[in-house]
């Protein structure tokens, strides 16, 4: 019963974390099944994402440093998808006003909604990195999985091996997480996994309900490949390696800034 409670709690703590994506599936099969006027609908998504993103700002559930970290992984997708629609990996075929090279900037929001789940999640469960590999070996690694993104069009698909340097370098690393004042761990790569597999799931509503087009969906829609999986993997990899990077360095600069309060006192 107490197995169950905690559960219960977990779920309840990482709905509240997913806030943001949610609101963003359920703009999506609202624009979907609702015609809305005066603006084309990739036009209202990104008018309820700034929004939202102000709300969470405004109302306390996200500080200005996580703002900060998510306004990178705007900046960050935007940059992907504006790639990827040129190679043709996938397509925003409706019209839109705020569109750059055929992505509506809506689109920017998906992955920093991704982001703001990660940070929600680390601050609602207290997340503590255990074993945690150094700075030198964390970068490069996180930099060489977002440029394959980008070079296997025009070289050698790599991700296979980034995948297993993955498991290499984080092989002794977990995760530590509080739920309901108790203490739980988990092995680092087995949440990668697990929160490449949900993104997965959510990528299948996404695209259901319209959020982009990959070519074998032009007629109708159907499972994103399984495929995508090692993708979708990868990027949250890199997801959460600059938000532990982020806070790693959040965490130095104010045990610095203490110590020499301290010292001054």
């Amino acid at each position: 019963m107490n197995a169950m409670k905690q559960l219960v709690h977990f779920g309840w703590e990482q709905a509240l974390s997913c806030l943001f994506p949610v609101v963003i599936f359920a703009s999506l099969a609202i624009t979907q099944l609702i015609s809305l006027p005066l603006l084309p609908r990739y036009d209202w998504l990104l008018l309820i994402c700034i929004i939202m993103q102000w709300f969470m700002v405004h109302s306390g559930l996200e500080t200005r440093d996580e703002l900060k970290v998510i306004t990178l992984f705007h900046i960050i997708g935007l940059a992907l998808e504006i790639f990827k629609v040129h190679m043709g990996s996938w397509a925003y075929p409706e019209e839109g006003n705020f569109k750059i090279f055929g992505v509506p900037l809506y689109s920017g929001f998906m992955y920093a909604s991704v982001a703001s789940y990660l940070c929600q999640a680390w601050r609602r469960l207290n997340i503590e990195l255990i074993n945690w590999p150094p700075f030198w070996a964390v970068v490069p690694l996180a930099a060489a999985i977002y440029l394959n993104f980008f070079t296997h069009h025009y070289w050698i698909d790599i991700r296979y091996w980034l995948a297993g340097l993955v498991v290499l370098v984080f092989w002794q690393a977990s995760v530590s997480y509080k739920v309901n004042g108790k203490r739980y761990r988990m092995p680092i790569v087995l949440s990668f996994i697990l929160i490449g597999f949900f993104i997965w799931i959510a990528e299948n509503i996404a695209t259901f309900f319209g959020a982009w087009e990959y070519p074998n969906q032009r007629d109708s829609w159907s499972l994103v490949h399984l495929g995508k999986l090692s993708s979708w993997l990868l990027l949250i990899i890199v997801s959460f390696l600059i938000v532990a990077t982020l806070k790693q360095v959040k965490g130095s600069t104010s045990k610095k800034t203490d110590a020499n309060s301290s010292v001054k006192a």
